[in-house]
């Protein structure tokens, strides 16, 4: 499998997987079909849009390849379907969204890097790739957005990010690598979820 196949195979996979997060969300929100479609496809591809208009990808590979919408909706159809399944299994957006937030910290990071962008901002859009699908769920679900909460999310993409640019940086092989960082970035995000990790929250003085 070549370098370009396997980074556009992970993109797809991190679509599906993101998307049964935000279907998932939906469902929980008692949204109607149509509801949960579009929930799934911006939790999907809302970070892949900002990072393709940040680099100049135009128009957007989430707008322009029809399988980046097919994946969506098919990820949103098999939710509805199989939600009895899903909900099963423990925190099934949470375990969803983590799986989404590795291959999209990859997947971004490394196409900000075939773009010709330097370290700093590939890492940075690998990051934002990882995180706005999940921004963009949250708000339309009106819910505060993960990112903004004391909780190990764009931090963990950031980890995830930055050891894939390092990595294709030091010409580390693209056979491990991509699977190394994202495996560094979900089981940080799941153990920091388990354990109760969290950043610093910092309250206001009482009076």
């Amino acid at each position: 499998m070549s370098v370009h196949t396997l980074f556009v195979t992970l993109d797809i996979l991190g679509v599906f997987v993101f998307a049964i997060s935000g279907a998932a969300a939906a469902l929980q929100n008692r949204l109607d079909l149509f509801g949960v479609v579009v929930v799934a496809f911006v939790t999907a591809c809302g970070g892949g849009l900002i990072r393709d208009l940040c680099i100049g990808a135009i128009p957007p590979a989430g707008l322009s390849n029809w399988i980046y919408l097919a994946a969506a909706i098919a990820a949103a159809l098999t939710t509805v379907c199989a939600y009895g399944f899903v909900e099963r299994l423990a925190y099934p957006v949470l375990l969803f969204d983590a799986a989404g937030l590795g291959l999209f910290a990859i997947t971004g990071s490394h196409k900000a890097l075939q773009y010709g962008h330097n370290t700093e901002l590939a890492i940075l859009l690998g990051m934002i790739t990882a995180v706005g699908g999940g921004v963009g769920r949250d708000v339309l679900l009106n819910r505060v957005p993960v990112i903004l909460q004391k909780e190990i999310y764009a931090s963990a993409a950031l980890v995830g990010s930055s050891i894939e640019v390092l990595g294709e940086g030091f010409g580390w092989s693209t056979t491990w690598l991509p699977w190394v960082a994202m495996l560094v970035c979900f089981a940080l995000r799941i153990m920091a979820l388990k354990y109760g990790w969290h950043m610093r929250w910092f309250a206001m003085p009482h009076d």
